[in-house]
């Protein structure tokens, strides 16, 4: 496939990918508005710091999803002919909003719960400076690759949340989910005695680090996949040049060029 065959094909799976992605927010987002309207407090929970945290939530998915529909309509239509740098720099602001409520949200909630929301801020902190780094120079390849690692990291750690509130066999030993929150309990799961609670805490640190451990080998491997099959396109340096070495060429170029007019 020549190259502009393939970036053609490129250009078509990242419109798929935003496609695919608009879909996930738009169901996200009526799931957590769905979720916080919910009146079954021996379930899911009514009290109003759930509501609230709910509807933030919501908040921080539409800013993703409207962030979402920029790029496609950038990619595809006229409408928004912004540089990269520009959704850059707003997709920084959106993952430290996510911080941000995250963080407010684990000092609200306790235990297990409170701990999952805690590392999940920090991650999304750590995702907010990547994007502002790209924001200021797009071409740092090893920003630009940190930062895919880093909501892959994210999306796993969700994932990890869910296991460890809300199914049996993952939540750790000693803890268990809260049959009734309609009185101001705040939180997924409880535990019985401080040990178990402080044990739960350090194994969800252990699994944090597992987590990052195997998103650091996957990106590793991936990336040596596709320089063993598509290769590096060096483009060469964007330092510039010694002066002494510029001179030093030109004066040989114009050596030759003087030999060559001479008769």
């Amino acid at each position: 496939m020549d190259t502009e065959g393939l970036q053609v094909a490129e250009k078509a799976l990242w419109v798929f990918l935003l496609h695919l992605v608009l879909a996930f927010l738009f169901v996200a987002i009526l799931y957590t508005l769905f979720v916080s309207a919910d009146s079954d407090p021996l379930v899911k929970g009514s009290t109003p710091v759930y509501r609230f945290s709910s509807l933030q939530s919501a908040a921080v998915l539409l800013f993703f999803l409207v962030l979402s529909l920029s790029i496609l309509l950038s990619e595809t239509t006229t409408l928004f002919p912004f540089p990269s740098e520009f959704f850059f720099f707003v997709a920084s602001a959106g993952f430290a909003l996510h911080s941000s409520t995250l963080r407010s949200s684990s000092t609200v909630t306790s235990g297990i719960q409170g701990k999952c929301e805690f590392l999940a801020s920090n991650v999304s902190a750590a995702t907010a400076a990547l994007a502002l780094v790209l924001a200021c120079n797009p071409r740092i390849f090893v920003a630009d690759l940190a930062l895919g690692a880093s909501v892959c990291l994210q999306g796993l750690w969700v994932l990890q949340t869910g296991l460890s509130l809300y199914v049996e066999a993952f939540i750790p030993e000693g803890c268990h989910r809260l049959l009734d929150v309609a009185y101001g309990v705040e939180g997924s799961t409880t535990c019985d005695l401080e040990d178990s609670r402080l044990r739960a805490l350090a194994l969800l640190d252990l699994v944090f680090v597992f987590h990052v451990i195997f998103v650091l080998v996957v990106v590793v491997a991936a990336y040596a996949l596709a320089v063993k099959f598509v290769g590096i396109r060096r483009f060469g340096s964007y330092e510039a040049l010694p002066t002494s070495s510029l001179s030093e060429g030109n004066h040989v170029q114009m050596k030759s060029l003087v030999k060559e007019m001479q008769p």
